[in-house]
């Protein structure tokens, strides 16, 4: 019977190997085409790979933490009717019977020495962490000699934070010093006189002070999750590089508001997506862009990176209560209707863990929409290494004054606001605040006779 190769495919650029972090399905299981076989971790993102064929599971090539390149061969999956899965608890128990005895006692003795020599290391790589650390690094980590809390302290570049491979090394690079001085081993031992000598080193890295919270009787102690760490990492750092400023700017969305709700029902009939308001913004938000470029940058220490492509970052809630921002590359080339289809399926697969680490990476701005839970504005703070945000509050009918040529009246129209935060190291008041004022204007003057 034929046999399909699952392998790990491309998941962006600069991605070229992923952690595998879970099993899905076992040996025996049959899997159709699109079904999760595996999930894995990079630096950016985790996801699911799934089969891109019918069959069943009969071998997996490699196991959980292991890390895989990018088109390495990840399992093997028989396609057809009559498919042969192999018994592996009866291929382990003939294996263990074809053991010599003399390989037995090798495996104990080696085994015996390897015990003596870890317990003569002053390094301990386990604690309670929810921080996610490849094998890779954790491999670096051990043969460096760094422990886990001062692993702990390491700045990481990664997505949400995590530790790289070039992290730790440039961590290593700047002269930290080894809290573990190796024991030698002599060429020639006895195995159980040298389990029996083996001193068991006590670790002596100075733990980092924290300071005391009061608990008191009743109250409920909650253990961060590991991404919500990353985040919390994420935003901090952000405070810490850039200068916030925020400007504020009253829209009137009446037009957008009633042309919406006369086209929404015909727009799901002919597209099959459904017409929200976030499309109308990004749009606006991709023209503002384009109006003013020096808002599209990044700082990379002395020098401005003006960005070529509007990649607009949109913030999306998750169902545990963290956050994603899944990227739309190249909003201002999108039609309404491209940009609704593409925002709808960022929105969809986020909410169910589906993106690729490529979709979420080269942003260079971005939008969250803080009127969703019923804030009327707010003072986000900027996606790193960008250099501004917009979020979008709550739509309101409020009482207004409208000017009319015949004189000025009260009336009820449908109003938000718009809070834009900047980093006021590159990006002056002025700008900042035309940038807001450009979307602002880019809303109040929509069309209400504009077909889809």
């Amino acid at each position: 019977m034929p046999k399909f190769e699952l392998k790990l495919p491309r998941m962006g650029e600069s991605v070229a190997e992923a952690t595998l972090t879970s099993w899905l399905k076992e040996v025996g299981d049959t899997i159709e085409m699109d079904e999760a076989i595996f999930e894995i971790a990079t630096d950016k993102v985790d996801s699911e790979v799934p089969s891109e064929v019918d069959g069943i599971l009969i071998e997996k090539c490699f196991n959980i933490d292991d890390i895989v390149k990018v088109g390495q061969t990840v399992a093997i999956i028989q396609v057809g009717d009559d498919v042969d899965v192999p018994d592996v608890s009866n291929m382990v128990n003939e294996e263990k019977e074809q053991e010599p005895v003399l390989e037995e006692m090798v495996a104990v003795a080696e085994s015996a020495v390897a015990q003596a020599r870890a317990e003569t290391s002053n390094v301990h790589l386990s604690g309670a962490s929810d921080r996610f650390y490849s094998p890779l690094v954790k491999n670096i980590a051990k043969e460096e000699g760094i422990s886990f809390d001062v692993l702990e302290t390491i700045p990481g570049t990664g997505k949400d934070g995590r530790v790289t491979k070039d992290d730790i090394l440039s961590f290593v690079k700047t002269g930290v010093t080894k809290p573990v001085e190796q024991v030698a081993t002599p060429a020639k031992v006895d195995v159980q006189d040298s389990v029996a000598a083996a001193p068991v080193a006590k670790a002596e890295t100075p733990a980092a002070e924290k300071p005391s919270m009061p608990i008191s009787r009743g109250d409920e102690v909650i253990p961060m999750t590991r991404m919500g760490k990353l985040i919390a990492k994420h935003m901090t750092d952000s405070v810490s590089t850039s200068a916030h400023v925020q400007s504020f700017i009253e829209v009137d969305v009446t037009n957008i508001v009633n042309w919406r709700n006369k086209l929404k029902d015909a727009f799901f009939k002919s597209e099959g997506e459904k017409l929200t308001f976030t499309p109308i913004f990004m749009e606006a938000v991709a023209k503002a862009l384009k109006k003013y470029p020096m808002m599209n940058i990044s700082v990379d220490g002395d020098t401005v990176i003006k960005k070529k492509n509007i990649n607009i970052g949109m913030a999306a809630a998750l169902p545990d209560g963290n956050l994603i921002v899944p990227v739309i590359k190249n909003a201002d080339q999108l039609n309404l209707v491209g940009m609704a289809k593409v925002i709808n399926d960022l929105a969809d697969r986020s909410r169910n863990n589906a993106l690729k680490p490529d979709e979420v990476q080269g942003g260079t701005y971005t939008v969250t929409n803080v009127g969703t839970f019923g804030s009327v504005f707010g003072t986000p703070i900027i996606n790193q290494p960008q250099v501004g945000i917009l979020a979008l509050g709550a739509i309101r009918k409020i009482p207004s004054v409208i000017e009319t040529p015949e004189g000025d009246f009260i009336g009820i129209r449908s109003k938000m606001y718009l809070s834009h935060s900047y980093d006021h190291r590159v990006v002056n008041g002025a700008l900042g605040s035309m940038f807001a004022k450009a979307v602002a204007d880019y809303l109040e003057g929509w069309d209400v006779n504009r077909e889809i």
